[in-house]
């Protein structure tokens, strides 16, 4: 239903029925799209480029490593925990009033986190930029379906798509250059940036898209959504804490409460009627595995491009101009290739796509751990080559992996499957993020003897002006040891994922979808 200060000169094209997979007339879907493609990318650039920022962040602000994993994982649990209640927001209040809320709640926080004084209040601001984007992110594609008719969607999604593309290679990039040029305080800007934008999304929605009307009056399930917040937060303190000095007593209390929560969550998911996730799609195989899969390799993945550059900001002292470019080869590779292997998967199945990829992710990182190991401190012939093959692996991985999941359910299950892989590869990376900043920071400190070299800042922070040349190459030996350790570990989990893709996901050609035309040329 339409607001009545809305009734007027659009008033009009409401008048005659609209197509029944449509709400919005022809000559306003471009603003719908140009709506979500701004959105999409307030996600996307603070998404990339926070992990550039961190060091700055960290000096500005005198974060420790456990409050600059809480500064990403603070809006990572949010958006996990609460994307698929988000998702059903706009089918039970309509598409274009969820969005525009999610927006406008993300941007407010946004300019809050801008300002923030201190790491705590930081903290709490993105767990609030995470609500809107919880709303926010799944609504950008829906809207876009919801508008556009079939014949005309796959072309809307597929600009949609590549605008995002180029939003996270080009962020970083950009964000990097930025800072290097401006200094630590610049990156309050990052979060400054999302004001403009999202404000001509909201106009563009409000004054040039009509509203949609509810498909559903569903339930949103507040409790499920409370209980995964509380069980995954659990988990990631204790998992963090387990590498703070002061905390570490706390970190198996928290994570044991944090399995229970876990337990409590499934118990009550089970018994709800309209439950957040449907956990009896666990129970085919294909499907189980694919999200098991997605676990260990976006693990994997976010350890990585969030701990990277800390390595070669903070421990090389390279640029973060320079480290911008670690990103491009992954969304430009995505880019150009998803289609392609799409097509490739459709063919011979999603088995072997899948499991190839992940082993070359897999090498990637082992390339990244020796490289570390060895102290061979080259970006452009070391470090850049290896993030363009996991860019390789990740391209040979996405579109299969989503046709895993969605193939092997049934028809009427394929949204809810969506939801529950796009969470669970979120809830990946904020375990990873929790759990290998612990794994960095002992590794960190039993290299430099347990912190026998006072003065010596932790792992991932800034060498101070003036620091001795032996407490600096120690610091330096230190911090490859760190990451190191992390990247085998992750290239362990990409191994792990190919091993379970080969067990359980189909080797033979799906119909896509499942029961209706065949997949075009």
């Amino acid at each position: 239903m339409r607001s009545p200060s809305e009734v007027g000169a659009e008033a009009v094209p409401l008048v005659r029925p609209l197509p029944a997979d449509t709400f919005c007339p022809q000559s306003r879907r471009s603003f719908v799209l140009i709506a979500a493609i701004l959105a999409s990318a307030l996600g996307f650039i603070d998404g990339s480029i926070l992990a550039i920022a961190t060091p700055a962040i960290r000096v500005d602000l005198g974060a420790s490593l456990a409050e600059a994993q809480w500064i990403s994982n603070a809006y990572a649990l949010t958006l996990s925990a609460l994307i698929l209640v988000g998702g059903a927001a706009g089918d039970r209040f309509g598409l274009r009033y969820a969005f525009v809320a999610g927006i406008a709640l993300f941007i407010a926080a946004s300019l809050a986190c801008a300002v923030a004084p201190n790491p705590p209040v930081l903290i709490a601001f993105r767990a609030i930029q995470g609500i809107g984007a919880a709303v926010m992110v799944p609504g950008s594609l829906a809207i876009i379906a919801k508008a556009y008719p079939k014949k005309e969607r796959g072309r809307a999604i597929g600009i949609w798509a590549a605008a995002s593309a180029l939003t996270t290679a080009l962020g970083p990039v950009l964000g990097g250059v930025v800072l290097s040029a401006f200094g630590d305080g610049i990156w309050r800007a990052i979060f400054a940036i999302n004001l403009p934008l999202g404000l001509v999304s909201i106009y563009l929605l409000l004054a040039k898209v009509p509203a949609d009307a509810p498909t559903e009056r569903r339930s949103l399930d507040l409790g499920g959504a409370a209980l995964a917040t509380l069980a995954f937060g659990a988990l990631a303190y204790g998992l963090t804490s387990m590498g703070s000095e002061g905390e570490g007593q706390m970190s198996g209390p928290s994570i044991a409460a944090g399995a229970v929560l876990l337990i409590v969550f499934i118990v009550f998911e089970r018994r709800q009627r309209e439950p957040m996730i449907d956990l009896s799609l666990f129970r085919v195989g294909a499907f189980a595995g694919a999200n098991v899969a997605t676990f260990f390799l976006y693990f994997a993945l976010s350890a990585n491009l969030f701990y990277l550059p800390m390595l070669l900001i903070a421990g090389w002292g390279l640029s973060a101009a320079e480290v911008g470019f670690i990103f491009l080869p992954l969304s430009v590779l995505i880019a150009l290739l998803s289609g392609p292997v799409g097509q490739w998967s459709d063919r011979i199945g999603p088995r072997f796509p899948i499991a190839s990829g992940s082993l070359v992710v897999a090498v990637a990182f082992t390339g990244l751990a020796l490289l570390a190991y060895a102290g061979i401190h080259s970006f452009w012939w070391g470090v850049f080559p290896l993030m363009a093959l996991m860019g390789l692996g990740m391209a040979l991985v996405v579109s299969p992996l989503s046709t895993a999941v969605m193939t092997a359910v049934e028809d009427k299950d394929t949204g809810a499957a969506s939801g529950i892989n796009n969470a669970v590869s979120r809830i990946g990376g904020l375990i990873a993020v929790a759990a290998m900043g612990s794994l960095a920071a002992w590794i960190y400190a039993a290299a430099l003897n347990s912190g026998a070299a006072s003065g010596v800042p932790g792992f991932g922070e800034p060498a101070p002006a003036g620091l001795a040349p032996d407490l600096d190459a120690a610091r330096l030996a230190a911090s490859d040891a760190a990451f190191a350790a992390v990247a085998l570990v992750t290239a362990l989990l990409c191994l792990l994922s190919a091993i379970v893709a080969w067990t359980t996901v189909s080797g033979k050609r799906l119909p896509w979808p499942r029961g209706s035309e065949t997949p075009q040329s």
